[in-house]
C-alpha cells in the first residue's frame, strides 16, 4: 500500500517549513533569492490573487511544495491556462509518490478553476523529474529561453 500523501494549499502556519523547502528549491537549481524575496512570494502565495501554492505533507510534515498561475492564451480567447512554476519535493522523501500527488491535485485544482492546458518547464539533465513527467504530461520538444530584463529585480 503506498504512502497518504495530504495536499492543500499553504496556510499562514506553514510559513517556517514553507521557507525550508523553498530554500531548498533555489539551492538545487542553484538560483539566489534575497530574504525580502521569501517574505513577498510568502504574502502573495498565502492572498492567491497572482500566484498559488500548496503544500505535500507525509505523517504531518511538509514535504513537498508547488507554487503555480493561471494566465489566459493568445491563441485561444477564452481558455486559460495554468504554470506550474516550481515543484520540489525534499531530498529525503523523493520517489515515494510526493511529486506525482502534488501534480495531480494541481491539476484537479486547475480544471476546476477552467484551465484547459497545465504546463511547465525542467532542465533537460532534470532526468528523474523528467521520468514522472513523461508518465503525466506530453513532452513537446520545446528549449525555453529566458532574457533578463532591466525592469526585473
Amino acid at each position: 500500500m503506498g504512502l497518504m500523501v495530504e495536499i492543500n494549499f499553504l496556510t499562514a502556519a506553514d510559513r517556517a517549513d514553507w521557507e525550508v523547502l523553498a530554500r531548498g528549491f533555489q539551492a538545487h537549481f542553484q538560483m539566489d533569492a534575497y530574504d525580502e524575496a521569501y517574505e513577498q512570494t510568502w504574502r502573495r502565495l498565502l492572498d492567491r490573487e497572482q500566484i498559488r501554492g500548496i503544500a505535500a505533507r507525509l505523517d504531518g510534515k511538509m514535504v513537498g511544495i508547488a507554487h503555480y498561475y493561471f494566465h489566459t492564451s493568445v491563441w485561444a480567447a477564452g481558455n486559460c491556462r495554468c504554470y506550474l512554476q516550481d515543484l520540489f519535493v525534499d531530498k529525503e522523501t523523493r520517489r515515494k509518490g510526493v511529486a506525482l500527488a502534488l501534480i495531480e491535485w494541481l491539476a484537479q485544482d486547475a480544471e476546476r478553476n477552467g484551465a484547459t492546458r497545465l504546463h511547465w518547464h525542467t532542465p533537460q539533465d532534470n532526468v528523474t523529474a523528467r521520468a514522472l513527467y513523461d508518465k503525466v504530461a506530453q513532452y513537446k520538444g520545446y528549449i525555453a529561453y529566458s532574457r533578463r530584463l532591466n525592469a526585473a529585480t
